[in-house]
């Protein structure tokens, strides 16, 4: 498989920079429809699902559905204060204190974005309970001097999304990624790849297509109707999953960068089929390929609801660090050998190894 770094870098940016809260994921679903033109055909749904279906789907094959969520942890607007400040709830979990003097980007009710801060109440005026928690009251922030002035100038509005105000950038000397929305943009990434090899592909035994979910970070709601959609017989899953090498020991590190996509046995949400796991593992060490195991005891993907659906499913995780939070780091060559793995392992899938699954 080619994989030209140029591009990747591209994609993976502008993926990292579409704002799509869970809920929200139209912006997403716009580089996706670019990056698909000429090739596939994207379809969405109510819960803004991209269904991408290639050119070369016949119709009359058992399906392998690619996965990846396209939301991203943000925010909503609760309430719009006499001051102008706002209060807000967050659509999936940031990591605690990640939101502290966040400057984000906020939609306004005409569809526009409205620099914005989540501000943090000064030291200076703390009450005693506040100095006892460490913690002042947040609010959401976007220079608005009244309640009337937040709607009228800026277009603030109950309901309305927002998000980190993160660049992507990536260093070429490195091959370091910065950016916000890692988790799954990475996973998008490397999925969308890998389908785009696929789908010129007319000997396999399978018409594989792909999912870009939605709503993934509040509770893995979209890829269920993506999956009632496709109807697979098998699926591969992308994820965009927390890096642990900078914080467990050692002998416990399960997602470092560099060392290719995460496989889980194990999470909240899944006990990944081992037969079906132990394939994939198998496929990866055939072509010399880079993958890491791990056994998570918090966290979820995709493969949760699918697996229910009595579809084995694996995982592919892209190591990112400091996920749900306003910027993470990722490695390009993770992206790239996640997207080679996936190709790998449906080059060889057939019915009667799914079958043994």
């Amino acid at each position: 498989m080619h994989i030209n770094d140029t591009e990747v870098v591209a994609l993976l940016g502008a993926l990292s920079d579409a704002k799509g809260p869970s809920g929200f994921e139209d912006e997403v679903l716009d580089v996706v429809r670019r990056f698909c033109e000429g090739w596939a055909r994207v379809d969405e749904n109510t819960l803004r699902d991209g269904l991408v279906t290639p050119r070369s789907f016949t119709g009359e094959k058992p399906v392998l559905m690619l996965d990846a969520h396209g939301d991203e942890v943000g925010g909503m607007v609760r309430a719009i204060h006499a001051s102008g400040a706002m209060s807000f709830v967050e659509l999936g979990r940031f990591s605690p204190g990640a939101l502290d003097g966040q400057d984000v980007w906020v939609r306004a009710t005409d569809g526009s974005w409205v620099r914005g801060v989540v501000g943090v109440k000064p030291p200076h005026f703390w009450s005693e309970a506040e100095r006892a928690a460490g913690r002042g009251t947040l609010v959401l922030d976007v220079g608005a001097t009244s309640r009337e002035d937040a709607i009228g100038r800026f277009g603030m509005g109950m309901g309305e999304p927002f998000v980190p105000a993160t660049s992507f950038s990536f260093d070429d000397r490195t091959g370091i990624a910065h950016g916000k929305a890692f988790d799954c943009r990475a996973g998008v990434c490397a999925m969308l790849l890998a389908l785009r090899e696929l789908s010129g592909r007319d000997d396999l035994p399978f018409d594989v297509v792909a999912s870009v979910s939605a709503q993934e970070e509040v509770g893995e709601r979209g890829v269920a109707a993506a999956a009632r959609h496709f109807s697979p017989a098998v699926a591969f899953m992308f994820e965009g999953c927390p890096a642990d090498d900078t914080f467990a020991p050692a002998d416990e590190v399960q997602a470092a960068l560099r060392r290719g996509p995460m496989f889980r046995y194990f999470d909240r949400c899944m006990i990944t089929n081992p037969r079906y796991q132990r394939f994939v593992l198998g496929v990866a060490r055939e072509c010399g390929l880079p993958a890491q195991t791990s056994v998570r005891e918090g966290g979820g993907t995709d493969g949760g609801p699918v697996h229910q659906l009595d579809v084995p499913c694996v995982v592919a995780g892209v190591p990112c660090r400091h996920v749900h939070a306003g910027t993470a780091i990722c490695a390009l060559e993770d992206v790239k050998v996640a997207a080679e793995v996936a190709v790998a392992v449906a080059e060889r899938l057939t019915p009667e190894v799914v079958a043994g699954f």
